[in-house]
C-alpha cells in the first residue's frame, strides 16, 4: 500500500489516536502474560518485540477502522453512495446551493460530460434514477479534480473524522475490556485509565452524526465550487 498524504493524515493519524487502548491492552496484559513465548518466537530483544507487535496492531487497526467507519457509520447515516451529500446537493429538491449556482453546475456537467440531469418533474417521479445519475456524474467530477489540492485537503478532513469515529467505536470496546480486566487484576491505575478512555472515545461517537454530516457537506460544496473553476 502506497503511503501518500491521504493515507498518512486520514487513515494513519486517526488510527494512532484510537489505538491507545489496544496498545495498553497488549503491553499491560498480553505482553506480560506471554512475554517468554513471544521472545522465543521472534528471537529478538523484548523491547524490540513489543515495538514490532505494537506497530503491527496499529497497521491492522488502520484496516479495521476504515471498514468500521465506511460500512457502519457512513452507511448508517447516508445509507448508500446515492444518499451522500455530494448526491443530495444536486437534487432539485435540495436547497443547499443557490438556484443559479446549481444551474451553472448542470450546464458545466452537460458541456464537460454530455450528461443532462433530470428535471424537477422527472426527479419527483423517479428520484432513485435521479440519484443514480448524479452519482455517476460526481464520480466523473472527482476524476477530473483528482489533482486539486483544495479538494484533497477537504477529503482528508472528512476521511480523518470518519475514520476517527470508526476507530473510536473499537477503542471504546477495547477500553471496556481493559476496565473489566482491571477489576479482575485489582489494578487501580489501569481501572482509572480505562474510565478516562471510555469517556474520551465515547464523545466522538456521541457527535458522530453531526460530524460526518458537517464534513460531508463541506466536501460536497468544495467539490462543486472547484468544478466550476476548471476550464
Amino acid at each position: 500500500m502506497a503511503i501518500n498524504i491521504y493515507y498518512l493524515k486520514a487513515r494513519l493519524f486517526p488510527t494512532v489516536l484510537t489505538s491507545i487502548p489496544s496498545i495498553i491492552l497488549y503491553n499491560k496484559f498480553v505482553s506480560t502474560l506471554y512475554h517468554d513465548k513471544l521472545e522465543k518466537i521472534f528471537s529478538l530483544l523484548p523491547s524490540l518485540t513489543d515495538i514490532i507487535l505494537s506497530s503491527a496492531i496499529v497497521f491492522l487497526l488502520v484496516q479495521i477502522n476504515r471498514f468500521l467507519s465506511k460500512e457502519i457509520f457512513q452507511r448508517h447515516y447516508f445509507k448508500d453512495e446515492i444518499n451522500m451529500p455530494t448526491t443530495n446537493i444536486l437534487l432539485k429538491s435540495n436547497n443547499e446551493l443557490e438556484v443559479s449556482i446549481k444551474q451553472k453546475i448542470e450546464e458545466k456537467i452537460k458541456t464537460k460530460f454530455g450528461i443532462d440531469l433530470l428535471s424537477s418533474t422527472e426527479e419527483s417521479s423517479n428520484e432513485l434514477r435521479a440519484r443514480k445519475l448524479i452519482t455517476t456524474v460526481v464520480s466523473q467530477i472527482r476524476n477530473v479534480l483528482r489533482d486539486n489540492s483544495l479538494l484533497l485537503q477537504h477529503n482528508i478532513e472528512y476521511g480523518f473524522f470518519r475514520n476517527l469515529i470508526g476507530g473510536s467505536f473499537l477503542a471504546l470496546a477495547i477500553s471496556i475490556i481493559m476496565l473489566v480486566l482491571s477489576f479482575c487484576t485489582h489494578d487501580l491505575t489501569t481501572r482509572n485509565l480505562g474510565w478516562i478512555l471510555i469517556i474520551v472515545y465515547f464523545i466522538p461517537l456521541l457527535f458522530s452524526k453531526l460530524i460526518i454530516n458537517k464534513y460531508g457537506k463541506y466536501y460536497a460544496k468544495i467539490l462543486f465550487e472547484q468544478f466550476l473553476t476548471i476550464t
